[in-house]
């Protein structure tokens, strides 16, 4: 069993923490209740999704051809592009950044990325202090955690608890109340707005026709990770390419309904490079960095390929009944739930992170809310598939569920095995279902026995 399956099993416990469900359980109900309200500005929101879907997934057809003609056209607005087949290669590119414009404070935007290739880790490494300019972020940047969610890192949270954390470390009023509490954090970030060097974004698109990268936001903190800085970093996945301006209309706000439930997010950026002569404002040099990050191996699969269309609105982590009961936590790795069991066996490894995709009721939950129709769901299937194919399950695995092809095949092989046989062969095993549940008792004879001996 690989460290990372005994940690998921481990910390799955969570979904017994009443307190923790209930914070969970209350913060996406707010997000559902809000997504319900906004997808009932579209006529036909079904419609909507299936022309984004046939949009990204042109973009994964001719990814190449995108991704030239964005670095072309990038590259002509007084962007310099860098290409990072890994995580190691994007944070050496970054580093050199760093260094060469001497560089002491950063301040990020909300990205995902960053987490993927662990930036704030690495540039502390070379004594660059990283600060996080998201309200949620920053929330885990100074509890010393990681984002619990692709879109709100820190939903397991209650009010109560930042409240505390923020006591502990900034000496503010116990009791104070979220507005009191944003104001503090708004005011501290401003000295660092004005004062960094660098500034890094993430990319929720990149324009191939323009060379730009459009930004979606609702605390303004991205915009002014790039005013203030002279020197503006992008992070960016390969798989991030839109064809054309023209499509942000149809994207933009699909990710607010189905992520937020906002027709619109508040703030929408469409960057095409570092200030010009005749302007004031803006960073001298603007750097995009594309990762790829074994997302070119994604991209050769027939089905998975899919996967690469994920626009991380994030509603398919509130749909999914399994992350609303272990959590974010649990998943161990950058994206959690649906989305996350499926690319993080390619980014990591199917023999560390194979146990995420059976973490799936094949409800299909995910595959309903998708706001660009990844068949999320059937994907998982292929990743149990391809882990068995690889012999990762397990020797015990394996011969469970040859004794289960057995048993079920015939109806005479499962009735050969009678109540009392059952029962004890469950009591081998007192934890199969948990602490928390009452293990069933088989009946002693099998309905069909019963109905052969006219006893039903």
């Amino acid at each position: 069993m690989s460290e990372n399956k005994k940690i998921f099993l481990k910390e799955s416990s969570i979904s017994f923490d009443k307190k923790h469900r209930k914070t969970i359980n209350f913060n996406i109900s707010r997000y559902n209740a809000a997504v319900a309200k906004g997808k009932l500005r579209y006529k036909n929101m079904e419609l909507a999704k299936q022309r984004a879907s046939y949009i990204k997934s042109d973009v994964v057809k001719n990814l190449a051809t995108y991704l030239e003609e964005f670095e072309r056209n990038a590259e002509n607005n007084g962007i310099e592009v860098l290409w990072a087949r890994d995580s190691k290669e994007a944070i050496g590119e970054i580093n050199r950044i760093l260094k060469e414009n001497s560089a002491n404070l950063l301040v990020k935007s909300k990205s995902m990325i960053s987490e993927e290739i662990e930036l704030n880790e690495n540039v502390e490494k070379i004594g660059v202090e990283p600060v996080e300019t998201d309200l949620g972020e920053f929330i885990v940047q100074v509890a010393g955690e990681k984002p619990y969610h692709i879109l709100t890192p820190a939903m397991h949270k209650s009010k109560e608890d930042v409240a505390r954390l923020f006591n502990e470390k900034f000496d503010t009023p116990l009791h104070s109340t979220p507005e009191e509490l944003t104001l503090f954090v708004r005011d501290k970030l401003r000295k660092q707005f004005t004062s960094a060097e660098i500034g890094v974004t993430g990319a929720n698109f990149l324009v191939a026709d323009v060379g730009g990268i459009a930004l979606t936001e609702n605390e303004g903190n991205g915009f002014m990770s790039v005013s203030f800085p002279n020197i503006h970093i992008v992070i960016s996945g390969i798989e991030k390419v839109l064809p054309s301006v023209k499509d942000l209309p149809l994207f933009f706000p699909l990710l607010s309904a189905l992520g937020t439930g906002q027709q619109v997010t508040v703030y929408n950026s469409l960057l095409t490079g570092p200030k010009k002569s005749n302007e004031n404002n803006g960073p001298e040099k603007m750097f995009v960095v594309l990762l790829d990050n074994n997302r070119t191996e994604i991209a050769q699969t027939s089905e998975q390929s899919q996967a690469l269309k994920c626009i991380r609105c994030g509603a398919c982590l509130n749909a999914c009944p399994i992350y609303r009961n272990v959590g974010g936590y649990t998943y161990n790795t950058t994206y959690s739930g649906p989305i996350g069991s499926i690319i993080s066996p390619f980014f990591n490894g199917f023999k560390n992170y194979d146990h995420l995709s059976f973490a799936c009721t094949v409800c299909g939950a995910c595959s309903e809310v998708c706001p660009v129709k990844i068949p999320l769901h059937e994907l998982l299937l292929n990743n149990r598939k391809t882990s068995v194919e690889m012999s990762l399950s397990g020797s015990k695995w394996d011969f469970g569920m040859k004794m289960y092809e057995f048993a079920f095949k015939k109806r005479k092989n499962l009735d050969a095995v009678n109540g009392n046989v059952k029962n004890s062969l469950l009591h081998l095993n007192p934890k199969i279902l948990g602490k928390e549940k009452t293990k069933p008792s088989f009946a002693k004879q099998s309905f069909s026995k019963l109905k052969k001996l006219n006893k039903i």
